[in-house]
């Protein structure tokens, strides 16, 4: 099941401004410590968001790179997607069995604004094939993110573009999750948005 998109940006303060003017109202999410990073969030409806990730000017410069490719980036990208699982570590179990290496869990935290605590595990894949492979979260007990972010975004689709779309299928399989993928020249995810002023696309 989706649970949400990742979409970096190296200027988060701008990128927020320019999403509301398109449409898309995003709700402070929290800073990631250690990470250099913080969020926005817009609930998508059926308990999935969009996660705006940039740098955190509050945070000193993180002894390592900030994730998402995010101190490479020169403009905002649709750079990954999650998916939920109630299991995680079963949920990798079955990847590896399915012959896919879904990268090892790892715990994650950030505390919203009203100071409650988020905890979650995730795995990155070792290739994600430029995006479109997910990456696997469980959040446990915690209350999931879009219960509190921002409403009156809504998901009309996703889809990937890849050189080789077939050589994705098996990986899809292994993680039980589909995505729609066409060829070409480049990896890439493209995720089309209702909003009260119209459609948004982001890639």
């Amino acid at each position: 099941m989706l649970d949400h998109l990742v979409y970096a940006t190296p200027d988060l303060g701008r990128t927020i401004d320019d999403l509301a003017e398109r449409g898309i109202k995003l709700s402070p999410g929290g800073p990631h410590p250690g990470l250099g990073t913080r969020n926005h969030l817009a609930a998508l409806g059926e308990n999935a968001f969009l996660e705006v990730i940039g740098p955190d000017p509050e945070q000193p410069e993180p002894a390592t790179p900030r994730p998402f490719g995010i101190d490479e980036l020169t403009a905002p990208r649709l750079v990954t997607w999650a998916i939920q699982v109630p299991d995680l570590d079963a949920a990798l179990d079955r990847a590896r069995a399915a012959g896919y290496e879904p990268g090892d869990a790892v715990p994650m935290s950030r505390r919203r604004p009203d100071s409650v605590l988020l905890t979650w595990r995730l795995a990155f894949p070792p290739d994600d094939r430029g995006g479109l492979v997910p990456f696997v979260i469980g959040w446990g007990d915690t209350p999931h993110p879009s219960r509190t972010a921002a409403t009156g975004t809504r998901l009309v689709s996703l889809r990937g573009e890849h050189p080789d779309p077939a050589s994705l299928a098996p990986v899809f399989a292994a993680l039980d999750t589909e995505l729609a993928v066409t060829e070409a020249a480049e990896p890439a995810l493209v995720a089309e948005f209702a909003t009260s002023s119209g459609t948004v696309v982001l890639k």
